[in-house]
């Protein structure tokens, strides 16, 4: 319908999209959107032509139970299952993979940290000290877990504060001794 219109235009007729579309409809064309559909080789057009013979003498009956044949369905889940999984990496090496079972608030932030992230940090540097960058997460910028850092004596600089000295970027660090 778009080359008529083009071509109608070209011609010098002034007609609208939808003036060309209502004068096709008139004429007992009908226009339609065409379906995207994957371009079959030669293989899949043979393959698909041997079906629709083996199907030509269905009756209506079977030609609509087909559609909700279980051979004919795709399962699909609406939400499917996620796995969350906290890592750490850095220069010395990378600490170990701790599978979540539950969303991330604060308090699960902090039990991953004191039972996943002090002892890869301890095998990792030993005696020296090292700094911990996390983003600004809920979970991480939770007072909670400030008042938790301040109590496992790590020093954390928050985005917004001004440090004369940045290591990295800018973000939420610990400096853990």
């Amino acid at each position: 319908m778009g080359e008529i219109h083009k071509e109608w235009t070209a011609a010098g007729v002034s007609a609208s999209r939808t003036t060309t579309h209502r004068r096709m409809q008139d004429m007992g064309f009908s226009c339609r959107i065409p379906c995207v559909k994957p371009l079959l080789n030669n293989r899949k057009h043979q393959k698909c032509l041997a079906w629709a013979k083996d199907k030509k003498d269905w009756t209506a009956a079977e030609k609509r139970g087909e559609a909700h044949n279980p051979r004919c369905l795709r399962s699909s889940v609406k939400f499917p299952q996620s796995v969350m999984v906290w890592g750490a990496m850095s220069s010395a090496g990378v600490g170990p993979l701790c599978f979540l079972r539950s969303k991330v608030n604060a308090a699960v932030y902090q039990e991953v940290f004191e039972h996943f992230v002090l002892p890869a940090a301890d095998q990792l540097y030993g005696d020296a000290d090292f700094i911990f960058q996390q983003d600004l997460a809920p979970a991480h910028s939770a007072k909670a877990t400030s008042t938790w850092f301040k109590g496992a004596m790590c020093n954390v600089w928050q985005k917004n504060q001004v440090i004369l000295h940045i290591p990295y970027q800018m973000g939420q660090y610990a400096s853990i001794k």
